[in-house]
């Protein structure tokens, strides 16, 4: 069985394990329980569209699922199922980044690639921030100015209450001379973000934002 699960949609089920295990943890009623385990079962399934029978099974033990320990232990029988993010090199950054002179890869060192939808670091040199996303089946890179502030709020990216900056890209605008400025608050932690993550919808959004396709 080849790999068919996103990093999004696998957060998004770790998520559910979560609510089943507090679930579990607090409520005595088995007719709540039933219920809990039926929405989770449910939310998980749309997901994906014409599950084969083996994916199917590899599912079916989410609302078995009542502890920590079992729920590890699903998570660890789907990952190998898990679509890794793709490779990036040093020719990746020269290409999705042409004006970016001396950027380096960040640090990748303890990253699991099949837990993130995104790359993103910060060059501190510069108080930019930098991301690297799938769209449209193929990498494309992100890059602003990024200011962090003081106070929480929420992510465009992930949609949590979290520490945040703002992150603005600038772009040509169509009069020769006049540039036009884009963005919103994101995740200052972008592997926290990852985490979060349990969808890919405000994150194609923010890309569409940033291109001038897309309203704030």
């Amino acid at each position: 069985m080849n790999p068919f699960i996103r990093a999004d949609q696998y957060q998004f089920i770790k998520f559910q394990t979560q609510i089943l295990i507090n679930s579990h943890a607090t409520v005595n009623d088995k007719n709540v329980l039933n219920a809990v385990k039926s929405l989770a079962r449910d939310k998980v399934s749309e997901l994906f569209s014409d599950l084969e029978e083996d994916q199917k099974h590899l599912l079916d033990p989410l609302i078995d699922i009542e502890d920590n320990s079992k729920a590890e232990e699903f998570l660890e029988d789907l990952k190998p199922y898990v679509i890794p993010f793709k490779n990036v090199t040093e020719q990746t950054l020269k290409k999705l980044f042409p004006k970016a002179k001396k950027l380096k890869l960040p640090s990748i060192v303890g990253v699991d690639f099949k837990e993130i939808s995104y790359l993103g670091w910060d060059d501190v040199g510069t108080n930019r921030k930098f991301l690297i996303v799938p769209y449209q089946n193929k990498l494309i890179g992100l890059s602003g100015s990024f200011t962090p502030i003081a106070k929480k709020g929420v992510c465009m990216l992930c949609n949590r209450h979290s520490e945040v900056g703002l992150f603005m890209s600038e772009k040509k605008g169509k009069i020769q001379g006049t540039f036009v400025r884009r963005g919103n608050y994101i995740c200052q932690d972008s592997m926290k973000c990852n985490e979060n993550l349990i969808s890919l919808s405000k994150l194609e959004d923010f890309i569409l934002l940033l291109h001038g396709k897309k309203n704030e």
